[in-house]
């Protein structure tokens, strides 16, 4: 497998000069001789202009002698090479890919709304020139492919009690990292560096949206509902203690029940308790 090289390059100043010498040198010869003999150098002049070239900073020359590569130049500034060279542009910045969002399904089948934000650059220009079509492309196709196939390696979100499973909302961090090992193993036919991969948005498909949140709403209250059953078994044990152990008051069995039922009423109702005043004895 081939892989860029360095390709080596002339000065473009000292060819400059060493053109405008030959210019003058024409200009003169034509001037004392007065036949224009001299003008038979002009075609290879313009031919060996040809040879000039500028390389700007964070871009390349891709250089290709008669459909065979030669190397690459990425020093920025004013050069001359072998005028039969064709000379192919890359730009070695990095760019910013925003992906469409795409319906996909999750790992329990799930449709959902998923895109990606990649930061990529050219790292091999011979790659990205010689081995794929139109890399840019390449670099959108692939980017695609590998966040269908993240969306459906893990579920949205873990509804399950007890379990502990990793999801794309909970476990970003770690979904964005295979997110970016997926893409780089992808690209790097193409000589395309991963700078950065991460999801950009993500949410259910509008069809289930409603259902899910319904859902997460539910399981929300649920979990809500069994601290407050927790914390409220808490504070009646605590108040029984208490009464037992200060003698304020002597239970029987039917009584802390039905202490222990009003206590729980109070503690896990949704609305505030209405106080019903007992005027007459505790066995009333």
């Amino acid at each position: 497998m081939k892989y860029e090289k360095n390709i080596k390059t002339t000065n473009g100043y000292l060819m400059l000069t060493v053109l405008s010498l030959i210019l003058i040198l024409m200009v003169v010869g034509l001037i004392i001789v007065g036949k224009p003999l001299f003008l038979v150098l002009i075609a290879p002049i313009l031919f060996i202009g040809k040879g000039f070239f500028i390389v700007t900073p964070n871009s390349s020359k891709v250089m290709v002698l008669f459909g065979a590569y030669k190397g690459t130049v990425k020093n920025n500034g004013f050069f001359w090479a072998n005028p039969f060279y064709t000379k192919q542009r890359l730009s070695l910045r990095a760019r910013n890919f925003y992906s469409e969002r795409v319906k996909v399904n999750d790992k329990i089948g799930n449709p959902i709304l998923i895109n990606v934000i990649l930061v990529w650059k050219v790292s091999d220009t011979y790659k990205a020139a010689f081995d794929v079509d139109q890399y840019e492309e390449f670099v959108r196709v692939q980017t695609d492919a590998a966040v269908r196939k993240l969306a459906g390696s893990y579920p949205y979100d873990n509804f399950a009690d007890g379990e502990h499973e990793l999801t794309l909302l909970s476990g970003m961090d770690e979904v964005n990292e295979a997110l970016e090992n997926e893409i780089t193993e992808r690209l790097a036919i193409a000589g395309i560096e991963v700078m950065e991969a991460r999801i950009g948005y993500l949410a259910y498909a509008p069809e289930i949206a409603s259902s899910m949140l319904k859902r997460q709403q539910a399981v929300a209250i649920v979990a809500a509902r069994k601290k407050i059953v927790e914390g409220a078994v808490g504070m009646v044990e605590d108040a029984l203690a208490k009464l037992s152990t200060d003698n304020i008051i002597d239970f029987d069995e039917d009584k802390k029940a039905s202490m222990v039922s009003n206590l729980m009423v109070v503690l896990c109702g949704d609305k505030e308790a209405i106080p019903v005043i007992n005027t007459g004895t505790l066995h009333s």
